[in-house]
């Protein structure tokens, strides 16, 4: 969850660690910090509580710190409370760093990950002398690196291993040696982690953003691996201190993509960007009319073969999934089961040998979805990703890939990386059916027209979005919603309320518009905001019911509807219409008011949209 950075080169390290910290800010923000060094001096460790510009004005946006060899931290809070003795940079020494002293600590490193047997790793430190300072489980394995250094007399990879071996859990792990100066050594597990080279100089970093305007060619290093970073040099090594080579890969996106654009958050620009990338991601996968998965090496074969579908995700990719599940029995005539994964992973659900584990992941580093796939492997079942980011673990390990095109993505609440996902979603549904014969060519040709006007529909509603402003302001100040719908209508209410309480703080549920009379229904009292949505043809009228019954108790009703459906406004008292579009893919309209909603009602509070309380962007740790 958290972010980490790194850097050797011929510049001042620090300005370049704490601008690659503000592309990672996203990750976690509880506290910061920096540690550098210039050739054989001590390193200078430098933290501060709250978000990044704390850690800017302590170093005077690092010109106070020299040295052109560095790593640091943006924390995103596990083992112990935000403060500044648990913040990284750790030592192997006993001092927690300061703003202006050097530290005398042979092993200086950040970690981001969480080590579940630190206690007992923690427990056998002390019984050889250790001391401890902080609540984290960074602060063991600095000082494990650090026994195994000194112990068996060894050099950094080869303590790397040994401590790589005895850890449990998962790490992406910078760390420096006072006995190496201007090297940085980094080892891997579980949690993601991209170096870039770049005119003699070396960068480490979590995610792509954070070193994009300094280069965009990059190593992915691999699972239980480690390397040694100089300038503009990096060796791989394998858990047995062998060499192993890599592939330098260039990143497609520019840096500017990472930016605001001239937007006031970065939520609001990613919704804006939605009918762009969605169109990317329809191109990527419909070849003159046609759908075409032949890049991922998915053939009809491989189709004809699967029995069942399992659907495996978190948080919004979850919604993803609670979305196309009924696209795909629909269209595919298929079984589909939507699992989350950090269930799945602990079930012992009986699983058909010939079934496809869909896993959706935004980062393609999720851990409980990374996990899944792993458990679906291993019982020999067949693996389709769907992920956002080239080289991630995920789409590394799975049997095939789609890749959505939505580029960074750097709000916590995702928002065009879950529109692009619904996209290969439907598509995937769609060629499953044509492959299997329960679509025919031409309604599928009708189908992908449907698709292709998607874009442009979404920029309509963008259009309009000053009404969900002027709403949002009224009912900023809400103390529960409740969003009511059924089949597509009910998996998009979920992303809907997921989106107003992550980033308004306000109290908000999904139901399915049919469970209001099994208790829900005793929540609803005079002046409750209730969000219906009915945009499919069929259930439309028995979701008006269901909304009737709220407005009987008292509730206040937000209509979301399809044009045309204009006799809403005789029950509730404020609607938003979306553009017509057939009703398998009318979620991908509906969500962009819902998104818009969330947004605005957030601003209207004050509250930090981008960033928003206790919660990171990628969920790299279970």
């Amino acid at each position: 969850m958290c972010g980490i950075v790194g850097f050797v080169g011929n510049q001042q390290a620090a300005p370049i660690l704490l601008n690659g910290l503000s592309k990672l800010e996203y990750r976690g923000y509880d506290s910061a910090g920096l540690a550098v060094r210039s050739g054989s001096e001590l390193a200078e460790v430098v933290k501060a509580t709250g978000k990044l510009k704390n850690l800017r004005e302590k170093t005077n946006d690092g010109y106070a710190l020299s040295g052109n060899c560095g790593i640091g931290h943006t924390r995103w809070a596990t083992h112990g409370v935000p403060s500044k003795t648990n913040a990284h940079p750790h030592v192997s020494g006993n001092c927690t760093g300061s703003a202006s002293g050097a530290v005398e600590s042979d092993v200086v490193g950040v970690h981001n990950g969480i080590i579940e047997n630190y206690q007992e790793l923690k427990d056998k430190l002390i019984r050889h002398g250790y001391q401890f300072y902080s609540d984290t489980d960074t602060e063991v394995v600095i000082k494990l690196v650090d026994y195994y250094y000194k112990k068996y007399k060894v050099g950094p990879i080869d303590a790397l291993a040994k401590t790589m071996v005895r850890v449990r859990g998962s790490y992406a792990l910078e760390v420096m040696f006072k006995d190496y100066p201007d090297e940085i050594y980094v080892a891997r597990k579980d949690s993601p982690m991209i170096i870039g080279i770049a005119d003699g100089e070396t960068y480490v970093a979590s995610d792509v953003p954070a070193i994009l305007s300094y280069t965009k060619h990059v190593y992915y290093i691999g699972n239980n691996e480690m390397a040694k970073l100089s300038a503009g040099n990096v060796v791989f090594y394998n858990l047995d201190g062998d060499e192993v080579e890599k592939d330098l890969v260039e990143i497609t996106f520019s840096a500017e993509a990472a930016e605001k654009g001239g937007y006031e958050h970065f939520m609001l620009k990613e919704i804006h960007e939605q009918p762009k990338v969605i169109q990317d991601t329809y191109n990527a996968y419909v070849k003159d009319g046609d759908i075409d998965f032949s890049n991922v090496g998915l053939t009809a074969e491989d189709i004809q073969a699967f029995s069942n579908v399992y659907i495996v995700a978190c948080g919004s990719a979850w919604h993803v999934g609670m979305a196309a599940q009924y696209v795909f029995e629909d269209l595919a005539n298929l079984p589909v089961r939507v699992e989350l994964a950090s269930e799945f992973r602990y079930r012992k659900m009986p699983l058909a040998s010939d079934g496809l584990v869909v896993v959706i992941s935004q980062s393609g580093e999720t851990a409980d979805t990374l996990a899944a796939l792993r458990e679906a492997k291993s019982k020999g079942l067949k693996t389709l990703a769907i992920v956002n980011v080239v080289g991630s673990s995920i789409a590394r390990e799975a049997d095939y890939v789609c890749y959505t095109l939505a580029g960074p993505e750097i709000s916590v609440a995702t928002t065009k990386a879950y529109s692009t996902q619904l996209i290969v979603a439907y598509l995937l549904a769609m060629k499953m059916g044509v492959v299997r014969g329960t679509l025919s060519q031409d309604v599928c040709s009708g189908y992908l027209k449907e698709i292709e006007t998607i874009p442009q529909k979404i920029e309509s509603l963008l259009a309009d979005k000053e009404r969900l402003q002027w709403f949002a302001s009224k009912y900023s100040n809400a103390h529960d919603v409740f969003f009511v719908g059924r089949g597509i209508d009910y998996a998009i209410g979920l992303e809907g309320s997921l989106k107003m309480k992550e980033i308004s703080y306000i109290h908000s549920e999904a139901y399915a518009a049919g469970e209001l009379k099994h208790g829900t229904i005793s929540l609803i009292e005079d002046g409750t905001l209730v969000i219906g949505i009915a945009t499919q043809k069929e259930l439309y009228e028995k979701t008006m019911s269901n909304m009737v019954e709220c407005k009987a108790r008292g509730a206040y009703l937000m209509g979301l509807t399809t044009s045309g459906h204009y006799a809403m406004e005789d029950t509730a008292d404020f609607v938003i219409y979306i553009p017509t579009i057939d009703d398998h893919f009318a979620g991908s309209l509906s969500v962009v008011p819902l998104q818009l909603l969330g947004y605005y009602i957030s601003v209207s509070r004050g509250l930090d949209v981008d960033k928003p309380r206790n919660l990171a962007k990628s969920v790299t740790v279970e």
